[in-house]
């Protein structure tokens, strides 16, 4: 199991893409390239989480066998696969996220999340020390152009929102501090997957604001 820490040297920009990855797809390996290329990340790492409080356990298949779906959808040398949290016991992403900027303080860390997460940000447990530890990257999805930006949580961090033009810069930028990438987007979900809905081959649909890819 990959219960380690992935390499890192210092001055790296590091994206960290958490979620359940029940199962993992084309989706979230399109989140994580479009966010790869668009603020220069020199890698992401995929937390495979061993459960969210947020979510229905019960359907929630062994943490083995989620990373290792998740490296077979990954498939990329600059995409790394780690379920290190349950090591660490980390059951929330401000746990997650206080280990790695304490065990890493030379790496430039960009927590990064699809819009449907920004929508409800705002219940995750200390959502605003989330944001005060390192830069936040939301990536569009459909359904969520319009609202995930006019959520609480982007209201209540309105003031630290970076513009899309200036991607480049948010790994070097002191926190808080957060961008919403629009472009192509997935329809994928896992929960549709479950549920006997789209393979996993990523259908993408076109945003209606103007591309900056």
């Amino acid at each position: 199991m990959r219960l380690v820490l992935p390499p890192t040297a210092p001055g790296m920009r590091v994206g960290l893409y958490g979620g359940s990855f029940n199962p993992a797809h084309l989706g979230h390996r399109h989140v994580t390239l479009t966010a790869m290329r668009r603020l220069g990340l020199d890698r992401v790492w995929w937390l495979v989480t061993p459960g969210n409080p947020l979510k229905d356990a019960r359907v929630l298949a062994p943490l083995e066998r989620r990373c290792a779906e998740a490296a077979r959808v990954a498939d990329h040398p600059r995409i790394a696969v780690t379920g290190f949290e349950a090591r660490i016991r980390a059951r929330y992403t401000r746990q997650t996220l206080r280990y790695l900027t304490r065990r890493r303080p030379g790496v430039h860390f960009v927590w990064i999340m699809g819009a449907d997460s920004l929508a409800s940000f705002h219940r995750w447990k200390g959502f605003r020390e989330i944001a005060a530890m390192m830069p936040v990257a939301i990536v569009d999805r459909p359904g969520f152009t319009l609202t995930a930006p006019a959520s609480r949580a982007a209201r209540l961090l309105a003031r630290n929102r970076v513009p899309e033009a200036e991607a480049r810069t948010l790994p070097l930028r002191a926190p808080p501090a957060w961008i919403y990438l629009h472009g192509p987007r997935s329809a994928l979900s896992s929960t549709q997957i479950r549920n006997g809905g789209p393979a996993r081959n990523s259908v993408l649909q076109s945003a209606s604001e103007p591309s900056t890819f």
